[in-house]
């Protein structure tokens, strides 16, 4: 037992001289407990609405409070026809369009069977099903009050209920799948341009290879630039490699431009590429890299970033700290070009935050890389 002892009593020493490791393992797990307590929360609430109100009557208002009323919906805005919803649902903007046709307030006085339609998107199959879920209470509820009101609260044969017609835009089946798996390109990117990049430059430290190529001509920024550009190269290979998958295995559509996914996911891996070498350049071994890099930056990224629990659930404080985050622009991205089919003109200001927040980071990263060197 003696043996066995002094080991134990070794490795807390040895603990105890890395003042590195003991924060990582103790912060990393909290951060991922605080993260996940906040982000994973599957209830739908405020769901944006978009109003197109074409009968512009007490009854409609009255419809319309009703949903805003509800605690489930929040009016995004109103437009006067239905040629107008898509570039809010594509934009995000909107998540759900009621449309309220005219005529609806002369059928429901005069007995008959008002319609309304409520356009939703599929994109996230989730807030989706719910989203419907609850207009379809709440259209059960109006019409059901309306008929008991025209019948003086006898029961009637279903004239004057409203008729809610539901349709799913750019994913009609609502298959989750379509959701996930797309998600998966921005894990793995992260996996390979983040995890990996500084666990490699941390290896050559252990080693002493670095010290030794930064004694020779060779300028910091070729440096950088020679150690970085190899995990861009493979991280393209797996964007393709993966976009094929997605579409020809699991079914998921590819709208967009496969040209414009691949130009702002450079965008994207400056980002990665530049939070790995950051950490390179603070910790002095591979085991610390990756904790850092996995547990402090990764998990907690793709809790907050939208890739599976939706930040409109999340707290307000918390949604603020999204924006900080590069995940959650490429994932609008991906969803938008796999799912919606948009364009540079929808995507434009994800790409503009993701090239802003990318040379900020690695510009930081290569300065904190070249002190660590010297």
């Amino acid at each position: 037992m003696f043996p066995l002892w002094q080991v134990i009593v070794k490795e807390f020493l040895q603990l105890r001289q890395d003042r590195r490791m003991i924060p990582a393992m103790i912060v990393g797990p909290v951060v991922q407990l605080l993260a996940l307590g906040f982000a994973a929360n599957l209830d739908v609430t405020d769901v944006r609405l978009l109003l197109v109100d074409q009968d512009r009557t007490s009854e409609s208002r009255r419809l319309l409070r009703r949903f805003t009323a509800s605690g489930y919906f929040e009016l995004a805005g109103t437009v006067d026809g239905v040629h107008e919803v898509e570039p809010w649902l594509v934009s995000g903007r909107a998540q759900v369009a009621l449309v309220i046709a005219a005529g609806y307030a002369r059928e429901a006085a005069s007995g008959g069977r008002p319609r309304v339609q409520l356009l939703a998107d599929g994109s996230d199959a989730n807030s989706a099903v719910v989203g419907l879920g609850y207009a379809s209470a709440i259209v059960g509820q109006a019409g059901a009050e309306l008929q008991s009101a025209r019948l003086g609260g006898r029961e009637g044969t279903g004239a004057g209920r409203i008729e809610l017609i539901p349709r799913v835009w750019y994913n009609p089946d609502l298959r989750s799948r379509w959701f996930y798996v797309p998600a998966v390109l921005a894990m793995v990117l992260m996996l390979v341009t983040m995890i990996m990049p500084s666990m490699a430059i941390v290896r050559e430290k252990e080693l002493g290879t670095l010290e030794q190529i930064s004694v020779t001509p060779l300028r910091a920024w070729q440096l950088v630039l020679g150690k970085l550009l190899p995990f861009v190269l493979i991280g393209l290979l797996d964007l393709f490699l993966i976009t094929g998958l997605a579409v020809w295995i699991f079914g998921v559509p590819l709208r967009g431009s496969l040209v414009l996914l691949a130009a702002l996911t450079l965008l994207f891996l400056l980002n990665t590429l530049g939070l790995g070498l950051f950490v390179s350049s603070q910790v002095r071994t591979q085991q610390q890299a990756m904790l850092f890099a996995a547990f402090g930056l990764m998990v907690p990224m793709i809790y907050l970033s939208g890739l599976i629990f939706p930040i409109e659930n999340m707290p307000q404080p918390i949604q603020y700290v999204t924006y900080l985050i590069p995940v959650r622009y490429y994932a609008h991205v991906i969803r938008g070009i796999f799912l919606k089919g948009a364009g540079l003109d929808v995507l434009w200001t994800d790409a503009v935050v993701l090239a802003g927040l990318g040379a900020f980071l690695l510009s930081v990263a290569a300065l904190r890389f070249r002190k660590s060197l010297d």
